[in-house]
């Protein structure tokens, strides 16, 4: 069997995580962060949906990393965010992570916004 090193072109994928930070590109950023495949954004959390909004258009699929469990968003930022074209997919910040990675590997246009992961 062959391996080989997974291409990302100049997309960065998440290279690992602590209880309240995301490495990305060697640097540790803290949670809550938004990461595209150009860039790394500082995001507040639910209450600020704007770096989100600012994705419509630009990413189909938007992975939002719940914390350490999964957990439904709040009814008025889901809509928001549906409402501006973006699909929008939960799961724990783990697994949001590794699917993350691996769509971004596929050259996908894809976003992941974390909450800490515990």
């Amino acid at each position: 069997m062959n391996l080989t090193e997974i291409d990302f072109g100049a997309a960065q994928p998440i290279e690992g995580y602590g209880p309240d930070f995301y490495r990305l590109g060697g640097v540790a950023h803290p949670a809550p962060v938004l990461f595209a495949a150009d860039r790394a954004v500082a995001w507040q959390g639910y209450d600020d949906p704007a770096p989100l909004l600012a994705l419509a258009g630009a990413v189909d699929v938007l992975f939002i990393g719940t914390g350490p469990e999964i957990a439904p968003l709040p009814a008025a930022l889901r809509r928001q965010l549906e409402d501006a074209g973006l699909g929008v997919e939960i799961m724990a910040s783990a697994p949001a992570c590794r699917t993350y990675n691996v769509l971004l590997s596929e050259g996908r246009r894809i976003a992941v916004a974390l909450l800490p992961a515990g």
